[in-house]
């Protein structure tokens, strides 16, 4: 099955990242800062791809796993971004490329550019491209 076309019975997850700094721990030994990924997993479960109201509900749910990545969910221990708009443009823009779905990248184009899409590497289709 293409990734372009999944089918709406398929659960399958998108996860998302974002690097953190690690607060210094105590103890000279463990002194220093070093970068962590934070990961969540985004469902797909319930929607079908291959509509444009599927992609845009997969769209808002990676938006708000970006802002849970980037934000001070998940990140017990953890110094916070220190550019949060820039921490969720990144994890955005690496969950679109990663699943390279059409109708996704649609929805992110909708709300971006297309310099913004190639800055971040997300594949567009040439119809789009040619425009």
């Amino acid at each position: 099955m293409s990734t372009n076309s999944p089918s709406h019975n398929t659960v399958s997850f998108i996860v998302i990242a974002a690097l953190a700094a690690c607060a210094a721990l105590a103890g000279p030994a463990q002194a220093g800062n070093r970068e962590v990924t934070v990961r969540l997993a985004v469902s797909t479960a319930g929607l079908d791809l291959r509509q444009p109201a599927g992609a845009r509900e997969l769209y808002g749910r990676i938006q708000i796993a970006a802002r849970v990545v980037c934000g001070s969910g998940n990140r017990v221990g953890l110094e916070p971004v220190t550019d949060f708009g820039s921490c969720t443009e990144q994890a955005l823009g690496d969950a679109i490329r990663s699943v390279n779905i059409s109708q996704l990248t649609m929805v992110y184009l909708r709300m971006h550019t297309l310099q913004d899409a190639s800055t971040r590497g997300i594949h567009v289709p040439a119809q789009v491209a040619a425009k």
